[in-house]
């Protein structure tokens, strides 16, 4: 890469991350009543921080995709449910601190707790792009020349990149006072599940014998509790 491409490269990651931001920025302060509010709320703040170095990671983690031989098309609803989902679990929460809906009395440590969950949700969901390289795709998709991975965070869950989004969300709901953010922290459960059930067919389908031993000492979305289900 020459240094001209190079720095075409990191412009348009520092673009990505600047955007991604700013409408995470924009999602908050619309929860909380505006700008000022957002700037005056501390927890509001580390979580924007956390927002904006995960977004700096998890784009340089992402690299240039192998061509795709396979893709499977999925419903618009639960497209637009893996997407939408994540976005509104911190400003939903956000909202309904400032409003005081669904506020129950949690010691104030939930709260620090919920932060460092939603930066741990996010560096898991880079590693886990990081160690698939050129195969991570956001569709259910084989590339060519596409090889099983089952070493690194890889070992115990099938589909850590998807744990790692719901994690994130789930520290991103609980950083408010109000509950009103874990319910689409609930729904995405379901959308994760079906997304996991047609790749873990598709890889089965591919893989075969090797896919199905992967399968049984681990998790699809959580890690496996107990025995591995072998012999």
């Amino acid at each position: 890469m020459t240094a001209a491409a190079g720095s075409r490269a990191l412009l348009r990651t520092l673009a990505i991350v600047v955007l991604a931001t700013l409408l995470d920025a924009s999602l908050l302060a619309i929860a909380l009543g505006g700008f000022p509010p957002l700037l005056q709320h501390s927890r509001a703040l580390a979580l924007l921080a956390v927002w904006a170095l995960g977004n700096l990671v998890i784009t340089l983690a992402r690299p240039a995709m192998k061509p795709a031989e396979s893709i499977q098309r999925e419903p618009l609803p639960v497209v637009l449910g893996l997407f939408a989902l994540p976005f509104l679990a911190g400003p939903l929460s956000a909202w309904g601190e400032r409003t005081g809906i669904a506020v129950p009395a949690l010691p104030i440590q939930v709260h620090g707790i919920a932060i460092a969950l939603a930066a741990g949700g996010l560096a898991l969901r880079a590693a886990a792009m990081a160690r698939l390289g050129r195969r991570f795709s956001h569709q259910v998709s084989l590339q060519t020349g596409h090889e099983l991975e089952t070493g690194g965070v890889y070992s115990r869950v099938r589909h850590p990149g998807y744990l790692g989004a719901w994690l994130a969300s789930t520290g991103a709901a609980l950083t408010f006072t109000s509950l009103l953010g874990l319910i689409p922290v609930a729904l995405l459960i379901p959308a994760l599940a079906w997304r996991v059930g047609r790749e873990d067919r598709m890889l089965e389908a591919q893989f075969g014998n090797s896919f199905r031993s992967w399968r049984a000492r681990t998790g699809g979305l959580f890690p496996r509790l107990g025995p591995s289900r072998e012999g």
